[in-house]
């Protein structure tokens, strides 16, 4: 079935997140409590409500923003993948990101994110609302079916229906003998990079990298030779 979506209309994204906040220490009292409610019931008895924030606030769209979303869609005059990221201050990346969606070529666009619905997909959604922001017409899901919402989620795609399997890009870029875009840095030092190094240009160069492994994981599940990135 896969192998029948023309994968000119699929916009393969990676998004990153870190804690709203950069410290425990520097939340409001009233956010501390809504966190240590929020996730007592995901903490072990030995972790504390700041350690945890640290750990887990950048992953939950209450408490994170999003610092950049890179996007990767075929060119049609190379059949490479042309790749480009949105950051910034992140009510500025959303509504440009927003603008995207107004191009008649994404009309019948069909969104594609390794976990994407779990994770992608409603952080961004919820992102926007937060910002005061429409979100575009692929984010709206109320009183859709899920059979027609055409997300791709090459997670979902390997599950097979195994529910309680869970893999990483990271590892079915090296079954399907992809290069790992895990060879600099990974999602768990990226709050420590945007906060204490400054260095935003980091995260993004890896967040391309994830994208243009997401399409070419994509591809290996279709049996189709691997994409290059549009220079």
């Amino acid at each position: 079935m896969i192998h029948k979506i023309p994968i000119e209309n699929i916009l393969f994204l990676d998004i990153e997140t870190v804690p709203q906040i950069d410290t425990w220490n520097n939340l409001d009292p009233t956010t501390q409590y809504l966190w240590d409610k929020k996730t007592k019931s995901q903490r072990k008895d030995e972790i504390e409500a700041s350690e945890f924030y640290e750990q887990r606030a950048g992953i939950m769209a209450e408490f994170g923003m999003i610092i950049c979303i890179s996007i990767g869609m075929i060119d049609s005059n190379t059949g490479k993948l042309k790749i480009k990221t949105y950051s910034g201050e992140e009510k500025d990346l959303l509504i440009s990101f927003c603008e995207l969606f107004n191009s008649p070529r994404l009309n019948n666009v069909i969104l594609c994110a390794h976990n994407g619905k779990e994770f992608d997909f409603p952080y961004i959604a919820r992102r926007l609302l937060i910002n005061g922001i429409q979100p575009p017409i692929p984010f709206q899901m109320f009183g859709k079916k899920p059979w027609e919402i055409p997300h791709i989620d090459t997670m979902e795609l390997w599950k097979f229906g195994d529910w309680k399997s869970y893999v990483s890009l990271e590892l079915l870029a090296h079954i399907f003998g992809i290069p790992t875009p895990k060879d600099d840095i990974d999602g768990s030092m990226v709050a420590d990079i945007y906060y204490k190094d400054g260095d935003i240009d980091r995260i993004i160069h890896y967040c391309e990298k994830d994208v243009l492994t997401l399409a070419n994981i994509f591809r290996r599940m279709r049996q189709e030779d691997l994409l290059k990135r549009l220079d």
